[in-house]
């Protein structure tokens, strides 16, 4: 039995998280369909409890006579009384009636008291208050423990409370809930303190005395407690409910009813108010399906109990219930109907929609192609054009080379047909003068001098003055062609210069093929070398240089001029 009431709390626990986190209405009246249709096992494990019981103090039931036998079949009722009494009232007022009857054999007080206080619990939770009135009259709770009085009380203000919701007038209402709170104050001095029925009391007196908040403090401590059962569990959630429902959260309050509804269910209790009050607030909410399907679930408990003014109660709502579904499902057949007609319109709206999208897919499609296959064409017509660019670009570039190189030799020969022209007049002006000198000799006979004019022509110098003027017509176009040319060497085979000198013979050479002039031969020529001394002097030059051969020639060639 603990193993189960630690289950249950366990899925106690789960739903009302489940309700705080996410307010799962939905997922807790599915829990609730469930538990009505497993209620078959439920009401099976508690026939399995009674049967227990029987067979437990069947040896002595069925034994001899004696007033120990008495005691016995005493508590034999009890237990059965506890297991009846919020399960069916006939029953239990029957054991409620045969604890009386022992107590009378025994003549014992304190077997009295308490059966008449039992038999009281189910004639007010049955709704006999008439015939409750009279047994509380019998009632004397004087020299009854603390338990008792405390069981006592609360039952008393049950009582009265009861009495006032059932009487319901503006006259003796109020009377009746001023008693109950007296009771209710009487039963909280016997109760331990801190204990589940002392909050609970406690609570319900907040609660009658419109303290909303005290009463929501003392129910919602209780609802943190491991070791509610599942009756416990259906009172605390139920009273909830209803503390919610006054505080104007409506979901909150439907939620804890259905918790409530489904404890009832785990414990076969029958005689329960939760499904019936879980029934109107979903009346109240419209959900006349839902209403129906669980105040017909309380009519079969109440008649099941046999609580005449439960079944009375309940009866008088189903008529109401029901009536407002059938109102309900009318007004939906006609709002089906004018949904059907208005879903049929936009069907036909659709098909004629689909039908002209499918020929405008077809135009597209065709647009699409015709688009195609002119990008296409656009596409071959671009690579065309980029084949041409490319060539054009090509086409470019020479013409930029050529167009530098004519400008180059431009500058050259404008640079070396001034030097020409000026070179020759000088040795013509020195070859005039030179010939002068020797016709006026001759004239004058002095043939000794002509041999000292002739002596003081001095060919080398002269050479040395036309290279120097070539050097100074070359680095004139090229000032940067020494640093450019000794950049292509390391630091120990770069040429250098001596002083006043511009251009060696190694420098010439490159110098005269920087102008165009590639071949040995030639080049041989103009320095007065023979080939072979060119010759070797490239090859010395080349094999120092920190670059192959044929790229040396082409670096030297890229040497720019100004």
């Amino acid at each position: 039995m603990i193993g189960k009431r630690i289950f249950a709390l366990c899925m106690f626990l789960l739903c009302l998280n489940t309700i705080e986190a996410q307010g799962g209405r939905e997922t807790l009246l599915q829990e609730l369909d469930k538990t009505i249709s497993e209620s078959g096992v439920y009401d099976a494990l508690k026939h399995e409890n009674i049967q227990k019981i029987k067979n437990f103090y069947a040896p002595v039931i069925n034994g001899p006579a004696g007033n120990n036998k008495l005691a016995v079949q005493y508590d034999y009722y009890q237990a059965l009384y506890e297991e009846y009494k919020i399960f069916r009232f006939d029953t239990a007022y029957l054991y409620a009636k045969q604890l009386e009857d022992i107590g009378t054999q025994l003549k014992d007080a304190d077997k009295i008291m308490p059966a008449k206080i039992k038999l009281m619990f189910v004639l007010v939770s049955a709704g006999m208050f008439n015939e409750a009135s009279e047994v509380l009259k019998e009632i004397d709770i004087s020299r009854q423990p603390d338990s008792v009085k405390a069981n006592y009380y609360s039952l008393k203000a049950r009582y009265y409370y009861d009495l006032a919701d059932f009487v319901n007038d503006q006259f003796h209402t109020p009377d009746y809930y001023k008693w109950g709170s007296i009771n209710l104050d009487s039963a909280l001095i016997f109760y331990p303190p801190g204990s589940f029925e002392s909050v609970y009391q406690h609570g319900l007196k907040s609660l009658k005395m419109d303290s909303l908040e005290t009463a929501y403090a003392d129910f919602h401590s209780l609802m943190k407690r491991k070791e509610l059962s599942q009756h416990d569990q259906a009172l605390v959630t139920s009273t909830l409910s209803y503390i919610y429902l006054r505080r104007g959260d409506r979901n909150s309050a439907i939620n804890y009813q259905v918790m409530a509804a489904i404890a009832d269910i785990k414990s076969s209790t029958k005689e329960t108010f939760a499904i019936y009050s879980l029934s109107q607030l979903l009346f109240q909410e419209g959900d006349f399906k839902d209403a129906s399907q669980y105040i017909e679930k309380a009519i079969d408990d109440a008649t099941f109990y046999g609580a005449r003014q439960r079944k009375v109660q309940v009866s008088s709502i189903m008529p109401i219930i029901q009536s407002s579904q059938l109102n309900y499902v009318q007004r939906e057949k006609k709002q089906w109907i004018i949904y059907a007609g208005v879903v049929s319109l936009i069907l036909l709206l659709l098909a004629f929609l689909i039908i002209v999208i499918y020929r405008q897919n077809k135009k597209l499609k065709l647009a699409q192609k015709i688009i195609g296959e002119a990008h296409e064409k656009l596409h071959e017509v671009n690579t065309r054009l980029q084949h041409l660019n490319d060539e054009l670009h090509i086409v470019n570039n020479n013409l930029v080379d050529v167009n530098g190189k004519l400008e180059e030799a431009n500058k050259i020969k404008d640079e070396y047909v001034g030097y020409f022209f000026t070179s020759n007049a000088a040795l013509f002006q020195r070859i005039e003068k030179f010939k002068t000198t020797i016709e006026e000799k001759i004239h004058y006979s002095k043939f000794s001098e002509i041999k000292y004019v002739v002596n003081n022509l001095n060919i080398k110098n002269e050479k040395e003055e036309l290279l120097k003027n070539f050097d100074k017509a070359f680095l004139k176009l090229f000032p940067h062609f020494v640093e450019d040319f000794n950049a292509l060497f390391t630091e120990e085979n770069k040429i250098h210069l001596h002083e006043g000198e511009l251009l060696n013979t190694d420098l010439r050479i490159y110098a005269l093929q920087r102008l165009g002039i590639k071949d040995n031969e030639k080049i041989a020529e103009i320095l007065e070398y023979s080939v072979k001394s060119i010759y070797a002097y490239k090859t010395k030059i080349r094999n120092r240089a920190t670059v192959s051969r044929e790229d040396f020639d082409k670096k030297v060639m890229d040497i720019k001029s100004i």
